[in-house]
C-alpha cells in the first residue's frame, strides 16, 4: 500500500531536515538543482551540515514531519484495511467484521516558512543547504561531509 503525502518546501525548494545524531534543523534543495552535472552519482549516506556526521536518506525526517505523515496515512490506512476484511468475509453467513473506530482528522498541510539562509559549499557547489542564520561554523557539505566556513 502506497499512501502519498506531501511535504512542503520553502519559496526556494527547500526541504526542512533533522540530524538524526545532533537533532538540529537546516534545509536541503528539493531534487537536483539546475546546475548539478548530468553524471554525478549521489553517495548512499548524506552529512549533516551542522554537526558533519552522516545517515541513511531516509534518517532525516523531522518529529513534526513524521507525525503528520503518520495522521495522513491513517484515514487511507483504516479503509484499506476495512475494505479487505469486509471483502474477506463477504459471503459468510456467520462471520462479518467491520472496524469500529472512528476515522482521524486529516491533518491541516503543513507550513514552511522562509527561516534560514542558503550556503553553497565550494566541493559540491549544485547542492546547497540552508542553516539557521546564527549556527556555528564550521558547515558541512551535504554530499561529501567536507567542512567550510561560510
Amino acid at each position: 500500500m502506497q499512501i502519498p503525502i506531501s511535504l512542503p518546501l520553502d519559496s526556494d525548494g527547500f526541504l526542512r531536515r533533522e540530524c538524526p545524531n545532533c537533532e538540529l534543523e537546516f534545509k536541503w534543495h528539493h531534487g537536483k538543482t539546475p546546475d548539478a552535472p548530468e553524471d554525478f552519482v549521489y553517495p548512499p549516506v548524506y552529512w549533516c551540515p551542522r554537526c558533519g556526521r552522516s545517515a541513511g536518506h531516509d534518517s532525516w525526517w523531522t518529529p513534526e514531519q513524521l507525525d503528520y505523515a503518520r495522521a495522513a496515512a491513517m484515514g487511507p490506512m483504516l479503509d484499506q484495511l476495512d475494505d479487505e476484511l469486509a471483502g474477506a468475509t463477504r459471503g459468510s453467513k456467520h462471520l462479518s467484521i467491520k472496524l469500529s473506530s472512528e476515522r482521524p482528522e486529516i491533518p491541516d498541510p503543513m507550513v514552511e516558512p522562509d527561516d534560514m539562509i542558503a550556503l553553497q559549499p565550494p566541493c559540491h557547489p549544485w547542492e546547497p543547504v540552508k542553516v539557521p542564520e546564527n549556527s556555528a561554523q564550521p558547515h558541512f557539505c551535504l554530499v561529501c561531509g567536507e567542512a567550510f566556513a561560510a
